[in-house]
């Protein structure tokens, strides 16, 4: 077995009295596919935040590749990361926001050349036939010298995760990717994600509340509450027998939602 390329060791983090996660245990295996379901406010997005190092953690270890993300060895002992560090780990992973967080001023292109030649050193011309690349994966070579405002919700998205895929991280995390789309919008962005879950060996954490998309993407599905993983298993045995009551009460809400799963 190859050795976890995730490997999340009893952290904690809170948000002053609010204990967001308490003792979380995880390994993720190099090229799996994982889904994190369950509530709002359950942990799921403090998860991948923590993971690109947007938040702290208040204990515990995690390893990405064999090696700390929030400590670093120096005389013989770990000691917390410094900031050189911590940008060196952040280079292995790619996240895609709720929200785009597209550079509103900039091109599309623009938009997905800016981080590789600012961070990898390419040169534009290497940046931009990479872009091309992307942006044809994507469906949107044709809006390579749009502007960010001139296009839909879901073309927005699509660009976002070409500009995460521009630094090819070995990780990639999805927070609520298609929330705040209209929903003639979603299947374009589900359609990009499906294409990356089946052609690339990334790692990808998806945080969402599509529970269909869930079942047909996942390797591994965690239902989260209250910061806890309160079951795992395969996409059917979660979505179609749930062991644990907890599980159970929050897929019969979300079938009463009109909600596929």
């Amino acid at each position: 077995m190859p050795a976890p390329i995730i490997r999340i060791d009893a952290i904690k983090k809170s948000f002053g009295a609010y204990k967001v996660l308490d003792g979380l245990s995880l390994d993720v295996m190099p090229g799996e596919k994982l889904a994190l379901i369950g509530p709002s406010g359950s942990g799921k997005t403090t998860i991948l935040r923590i993971l690109m190092t947007l938040e702290s953690i208040d204990a515990g270890h995690i390893e990405i590749e064999g090696e700390q993300l929030y400590h670093m060895p120096r005389g013989g002992r770990l000691v917390p990361a410094d900031e050189a560090h911590l940008h060196r780990m952040r280079r292995k992973i790619g996240m895609v926001f709720q929200l785009f967080n597209l550079f509103p001023h900039k091109s599309v292109i623009d938009n997905v050349t800016l981080a590789p030649i600012l961070t990898k050193g390419l040169s534009r011309a290497a940046a931009e036939k990479r872009a091309m690349e992307l942006l044809e994966m994507v469906g949107l070579a044709d809006k390579a010298k749009a502007m960010p405002a001139q296009l839909s919700g879901g073309q927005k998205q699509r660009v976002a995760i070409a500009r995460a895929l521009a630094l090819a991280p070995k990780i990639m995390l999805f927070d609520e990717v298609t929330s705040a789309l209209d929903p003639e919008l979603v299947e374009e962005v589900l359609a990009v994600m499906r294409r990356l879950a089946a052609e690339t060996d990334m790692t990808m954490l998806l945080v969402t509340h599509e529970m269909g998309f869930a079942h047909d993407f996942a390797d591994r599905v965690l239902f989260f509450d209250r910061g806890r993983i309160v079951e795992e298993g395969r996409p059917d045995q979660i979505f179609r027998q749930p062991r644990e009551e907890r599980t159970q009460a929050f897929l019969k809400k979300i079938i009463a939602a009109g909600h596929r799963v």
